[in-house]
């Protein structure tokens, strides 16, 4: 194996402590380390690993692991600091699709999860070949590795013989597989975080003498803003700066710092990271910029080499706002107001704008990260440290990129479930890899592909930091709605129009009160006051009739949220009353018996909209201790309102599940693409013989079809296809060819052998040299014509498009997206998200398609796309949905020679 097919194997991943390994396939140069592991290990050991204490057994073990490789022999070994501390292999002979596992981790190191993540790894690797189970033999006094086989989350089941017991381990990716990974891969990231958000101790290195630069800023900003831990400076020039104790080298300081910032031109950063490194430094928060590709690569393999987490470069820096640390290594302008969100974004500019919203709405930070270039440490890292900190109830996100998006979506699940989730979907106009060879890759945008991500993770997606810091004030506030029905209440009627206006069109409900309700209300308002949706209550209303009447509707059971759009009168003025505070404090009443109580308001959440309001939203105080959202424009509190109702709405469905299916072949979709691939080594377009072949093997539904490469052959293919009423179709085909109708290579509605015939003489002859031949097919009956699709995208995997379809599917681009494998809640949205959704669930008195055919073939579509990596695209227009069925009529399928990361496996980026 040469050096550089090794170093693309090598991954780095976190031990269960937060320390940083290396996974690696082993070398023949590593047969002394490997013995060395063995020949270390205690004889009570080495008798547990080898079920007899001999030394021999140790030269035997490495003569092994380091042989020549052999067809279903893998081996790997996990080092720090090139030391090798664990080692895993597993052998299936070569020969079907079970292997004997074996593992040995180094004395001393035992319970920090070497063992289990090198047995993940293994799994990993194993599916990739194909193997479905392990074997692995064990004294049964060797309670520590029946434990480890025992808690991996997959299925184990056990075999006692004498003093031996037989483990057989299922590699079946299952729910409670990915779940104990993660919950191990969030338990080590957490740990490996510690040193750089609750550091003990902190140097910047490059903090200059004179004010102006970067790190000096820094520097000021821990020591103005009373960082609790030890502070350094690393200047050889200066003795102090700003008070604070300088020293020439990272080497030289008095104790080692937990933390390292550093602010030196980007050419002295990755020495500076490696002096770090030999110094134990533990984290870097690298704030410079204008690394070149030789110096990113050097700074990253000095952290990986010496275990270091690092943030940037190319950013703003950190904050952490425990008030038992005060950590604040960035450059803004002010120190971030303590708080409840966590705060992580790529850009700087975009970091301080939302520290400065946060800090003037009062909810404050917990802990900030400016990501900047996103080197290591990303949102997902970020995700997993907010949802165990104790103290974040909100999560920001800005990101600009993806490094592992399918492992972000199930983090964000989990934690969107316990918090919300916000973000500011950035680049949306960026035209993405439209590389237009079908249908499915014109639709398939990079915005369409992150929505498609924010929507299955529950995540709230905005469109800017306004409308981010809107949304954030209602989640942090507010019960959410539970529904999207909303009554309007206002003292100026034009104002409540707008509010109408804008409900409406975000899509939010607008009841009609009940007869009750009127009735209730018209008790209370002033004369001329209207009950209707919206409540007009009149320039007239007073605070205690304006109170009365806000409690009167948020007890209504037709009603999840209340806005009140109010202006400032004169009337108001004159009386001295205080409209907004009628929301904010609601009114004592007396009881038929006399006593005075204060009624709770149900939980419902409720919005002010003040037109004279300079900020675009505030938060003011409440009783017991609340705050009501307000916002300058009604179109803010209506996009809040819905981003609040979406999101009850996603955590008030059950997670989804991915359906069982019946009928799939995958073993045998795999050698029909490894077939195509070894005649088509660069992929390409797979012809309507092995097209078919490949949907037949998941059960996809198509309509009946015969190839015919000759004149005769296209008159008796027909004669064999017509249908009652006698048509037929042909469909020319060559290699390279998508549009069809485009190219005009489609003969319809054809009659006898006569116009069978004359129709492929035309386009034998309009195509001469390329023309393979023509699929013949019956004339399709009528129905609604749908197109399905999936685009498998190297970052975020496959993607299921689905809407109308036919000719102008691109010209009216009706379509919705969702990530692959879909569950059957992502089949539903799919379904009813299009615009031509009531076509299919039967508009107008018309009997609905086939729909539990339709929710089949997206799900075979989603699976196929699953099972196969070099599926690059599939294009299905049209699919032909009637009442009784639901066929594919034309179908394409492009492959591409790749295999796809485990994007569940544990690893460093």
């Amino acid at each position: 194996m040469t050096d550089d097919t090794l170093s693309r194997r090598m991954v780095h991943a976190l031990l269960a402590d937060g320390t940083t390994v290396c996974i690696r396939p082993v070398r023949r140069d590593d047969h002394d380390q490997v013995q060395g592991l063995y020949e270390e290990m205690s004889p009570e050991n080495l008798r547990l690993r080898f079920f007899a204490a001999s030394r021999r057994s140790a030269q035997m073990a490495a003569d092994r692991a380091c042989a020549e490789p052999s067809p279903g022999h893998r081996v790997l070994l996990a080092e720090t600091g090139g030391r090798v501390i664990g080692l895993a292999e597993y052998d299936s002979g070569g020969t079907g699709n079970t292997a004997e596992i074996s593992i040995a981790v180094a004395d001393g190191l035992h319970h920090r999860g070497v063992g289990t993540l090198l047995i993940e790894h293994l799994v990993s690797g194993a599916r990739a070949e194909g193997i479905t189970g392990f074997t692995a033999d064990a004294l049964s006094e060797n309670h520590e590795v029946l434990k480890l086989f025992a808690d991996l989350g997959l299925r184990t089941t056990r075999r006692f013989e004498g003093p031996e017991v037989r483990c057989s381990i299922s590699l079946d990716q299952s729910d409670t597989y990915l779940t104990a990974v993660e919950e191990r891969g969030r338990a080590a990231d957490v740990a490996s975080l510690e040193p750089l958000l609750r550091p003990r101790t902190v140097a910047v290195v490059g903090a200059g003498r004179k004010p102006g630069s970067v790190g000096r800023a820094i520097l000021h900003q821990l020591h103005a803003g009373r960082y609790t831990g030890r502070l350094f400076a690393v200047n050889p020039r200066a003795d102090s700066i700003l008070g604070v104790p300088c020293h020439s080298t990272v080497g030289a300081l008095p104790e080692t710092p937990d933390l390292a910032v550093l602010a030196v031109p980007a050419a002295a950063i990755p020495g500076t990271a490696e002096e770090c490194g030999k110094a134990g430094v533990r984290a870097l928060l690298v704030v410079t910029a204008g690394l070149d590709a030789d110096h990113a690569c050097a700074l990253l393999a000095a952290c990986r080499s010496y275990g270091m987490r690092l943030v940037g470069p190319n950013c703003l820096g950190i904050s952490h706002t425990d008030p038992e640390l005060h950590l604040d290594a960035t450059f803004a302008a002010g120190h971030p107001r303590s708080g409840s969100a966590g705060v992580a974004v790529q850009s700087g500019g975009v970091g301080i704008a939302l520290l400065d919203g946060l800090s003037r709405l009062g909810i404050g930070v917990s802990s900030f990260v400016s990501l900047g270039d996103k080197y290591d440490v990303s949102g997902n890292d970020m995700l997993q440290w907010w949802e165990s900190d104790g103290r974040t109830d909100l999560a920001v996100l800005h990101l600009e990129s993806f490094g592992n998006p399918r492992g972000f979506s199930r983090t964000a699940r989990r934690v969107t479930r316990r918090m919300p989730v916000l973000t500011v979907d950035a680049g949306r106009t960026e035209a993405g890899r439209r590389a237009a060879a079908s249908h499915t890759a014109a639709a398939a945008t990079r915005t369409m592909t992150r929505g498609a991500l924010f929507t299955q993770a529950g995540i709230t997606a905005t469109r800017s930091c306004g409308e981010l810091l809107e949304a954030a004030a209602l989640l942090h506030s507010q019960p959410l709605p539970a529904g999207p029905r909303v009554a309007i209440v206002t003292n100026a009627g034009g104002a409540g129009v707008l509010a109408a206006d804008a409900c409406a069109e975000i899509g939010l409900e607008l009841p009609a009160p009940g007869p009750e309700l009127i009735r209730d209300l018209l008790a209370v308002l002033p004369a001329g006051a209207t009950a209707g949706n919206p409540v007009d209550a009149t320039a007239a209303v007073t605070e205690e009739q304006l109170s009365d009447c806000v409690d009167r509707v948020m007890r209504d059971g037709g009603v999840d949220a209340v806005l009140v759009a109010l202006v400032p009168t004169a009337v108001a003025a004159a009386t001295g009353d205080d409209l907004v505070r009628a929301l904010t404090f609601p009114r004592s009443r007396t009881d038929s018996t006399g006593r005075t109580s204060i009624p709770a308001r149900p939980p419902k959440p409720i919005v002010a909209v003040r037109l004279e309001q300079a900020l675009p939203v505030e938060l003011l105080p409440a009783a017991e201790d609340t705050v009501i959202p307000a916002y300058a424009e009604p179109q803010a509190a209506a996009r809040a309102l819905a981003h609040a109702a979406r999101r009850a709405a996603w955590l008030a469905r059950p997670a989804g599940t991915v359906p069982e299916l019946d009928g799939v072949e995958t073993e045998r979709a795999h050698a029909v693409v490894d077939a195509y691939l070894d005649r088509h080594p660069d992929g390409g377009w797979l012809d309507p013989r092995a097209c078919a072949e490949l949907l037949g093997c998941y059960g996809i539904p198509q309509l009946a079809w015969a190839w015919a490469g000759t004149e005769v052959e296209a008159v008796l293919a027909a004669e064999r296809l017509r249908g009652a009423d006698g048509r037929v179709v042909m469909k020319g085909h060559w290699p390279g060819l998508v549009h069809k109708t485009a190219e005009h290579a489609v003969h319809l509605d054809l009659h006898g052998d006569s116009q069978v015939r004359a129709a492929f003489r035309d386009l034998e002859t309009r195509f001469a040299g390329l023309l393979e031949g023509v699929v013949i097919q019956p004339l399709a009956e009528r129905g609604t014509e749908l197109f399905a699709g999936v685009v498998q995208d190297q970052v975020f995997g496959p993607l299921v498009l689905f809407g109308l379809g036919g000719t102008a599917t691109e010209v009216l681009a009706d379509h919705a997206a969702r990530l692959a494998p879909l569950t059957d809640h992502d089949v539903h949205d799919l379904i009813t998200a299009p615009r031509c959704a009531p076509l299919l669930l039967g508009a107008n008195g018309a009997r609905p398609v086939d729909l539990q055919g339709l929710e089949q073939l997206l799900l075979r579509l989603s699976r196929m796309a699953s099972d196969l990596p070099q599926l690059a695209e599939a294009d299905f227009n049209p699919v032909l949905a009637t009442p009784g069925r639901v066929t594919v009529l034309d179908a394409r399928v492009r492959l591409l020679p790749r295999r796809l990361q485990d994007p569940y496996l544990r690893r460093l980026r």
